[in-house]
């Protein structure tokens, strides 16, 4: 191979590199956020299982509910320990 072939070659894989970054940007972006806020959610269930003898509140440390308190936020929280009191399970 000549010099003039190895550069056209690295430049047509670099563009690719570059359109395939550019075209997964945003779908990469939203999975990585999604996957931070679960992992806040696996903290936020931590901490109330954590302070369940005080305050006689606990629910079970899973990736469902770590997904809904990582889409919903604070109210997912609230919702998952109404459900909990609603359905009167222990």
């Amino acid at each position: 191979m000549s010099i003039v072939e190895i550069l056209t070659l690295g430049l047509v894989l670099l563009f690719l590199t570059v359109a395939l970054f550019r075209l997964f940007k945003t779908p990469l972006k939203l999975a990585l956020r999604t996957i931070g806020n679960t992992a806040l959610g696996f903290g936020a269930l931590w901490m109330v299982n954590l302070t369940s003898a005080a305050t006689g509140l606990s629910l079970g440390l899973n990736f469902f509910n770590a997904l809904i308190i990582a889409v919903l936020g604070l109210p997912g929280l609230g919702l998952l320990l109404l459900v909990k009191w609603v359905l009167g399970s222990t």
